[in-house]
């Protein structure tokens, strides 16, 4: 038999607390573990698995995701690569709303008023948006008088 590894020293080898691994597994994310007198005991693999997972939701994976990536992981399948265009996708729309924010708020810096409230352009583009603009339509609204 291969060392098993105890969850001690799983969260150990992976920097994941023994709570998170218990919460993954119960999610159904980590297979669950043999036990040896109660105690559960990973297989080594547990460790790519749970780099698996950390990768997965370090570039923005829900666990939903991740558990849908895990269970699209058949050897002929490429449901991965679906979830892999959707999250892109995803990710791409993410961007350019916060490009859109980013530059309202560089303009509303460096806005002359002491009080933006007081701006006229900060005016229209409230009126934009109430109008039922998005926040990019909003801002080159106000930006075009």
């Amino acid at each position: 038999m291969s060392e098993q590894l105890t969850i001690g020293e799983l969260a150990s080898r992976t920097g994941v607390a023994t709570s998170a691994l218990r919460y993954w597994e119960e999610l159904g994310l980590l297979p669950a573990p043999a036990r040896v007198s109660g105690q559960r005991r990973y297989p080594p693999s547990a460790v790519e698995l749970v780099g698996l997972l950390l990768l997965l939701r370090g570039v923005g994976f829900t666990l939903r995701e991740v558990k849908a990536f895990i269970a699209s992981r058949s050897p002929a399948g490429d449901g991965w690569r679906e979830l892999y265009r959707r999250k892109l996708t995803e990710l791409d729309q993410r961007i350019a709303q916060a490009q859109v924010a980013r530059t309202a708020i560089a303009h509303g810096l460096a806005c002359p008023h002491e009080n933006i409230l007081e701006c006229s352009k900060f005016a229209g583009g409230i009126a934009a948006l109430l109008a039922g603009s998005s926040l990019e339509e909003a801002h080159e609204e106000a930006h075009s008088r």
